[in-house]
């Protein structure tokens, strides 16, 4: 999941949510100096990670796209899953996507100095694009891929990938919407049987 699903996933938990954002840009043990809260969040985050990566509906998803996209379908089912998210935002959260996408720039802009230098970076970039509202647009999507695809090391499709996942929208998003509900119960649970840390 990318930076919306992961945010959304970690409640109305301040540091629970600025973990989920930091998960993708803090590798190893975190420094132990942070939040217990923050740390938490970054927990959630992998835990979520491991439990997307697992699942039968994310790996049907997986082996709908065609070679050589399937290489890099975690990339690539990340970036259609927020997608999907951003598109129907409301119905899976109860709030406005430009609002909460609003939150979520505040939230990193207010505690801009515990976060990791890339993330620094990429907080500016979010507010340049509008994200993440911005992944419910195409072509917003489309200067991701490629955003992404440059700063793989290697050669890859991923910047070319957005016509084949448009033509996979409909049995993607049947996917998706029998994976999401399943990974907020999930989330859920995690947060409730880990409260405490938060």
């Amino acid at each position: 999941m990318n930076y919306l699903a992961h945010t959304l996933l970690a409640g109305d938990d301040e540091l629970l949510r600025l973990g989920g954002l930091m998960g993708d840009f803090v590798h190893g043990r975190p420094d132990p100096s942070l939040p217990q809260g923050l740390v938490a969040g970054i927990r959630l985050h992998r835990a979520i990670d491991v439990y997307t990566d697992s699942h039968a509906e994310v790996a049907a998803a997986r082996a709908l796209l065609p070679p050589p996209y399937r290489r890099y379908a975690g990339i690539l089912l990340d970036m259609w899953f927020d997608h999907l998210l951003a598109r129907d935002f409301e119905r899976w959260s109860g709030q406005g996507l430009e609002d909460y996408s609003v939150g979520v720039r505040d939230l990193l802009r207010r505690h801009e100095r515990c976060l990791p230098p890339e993330l620094q970076r990429f907080r500016r970039y979010m507010e340049a694009h509008a994200l993440p509202a911005g992944y419910a647009r195409a072509e917003e999507m489309a200067a991701a891929l490629d955003g992404i695809s440059h700063r793989l090391r290697r050669a890859n499709p991923v910047g070319e990938a957005l016509p084949v996942l448009t033509r996979l929208d409909g049995p993607l998003r049947m996917r998706f919407e029998a994976f999401f509900p399943q990974l907020q119960a999930f989330a859920r649970e995690w947060i409730d049987a880990n409260g405490s840390l938060s």
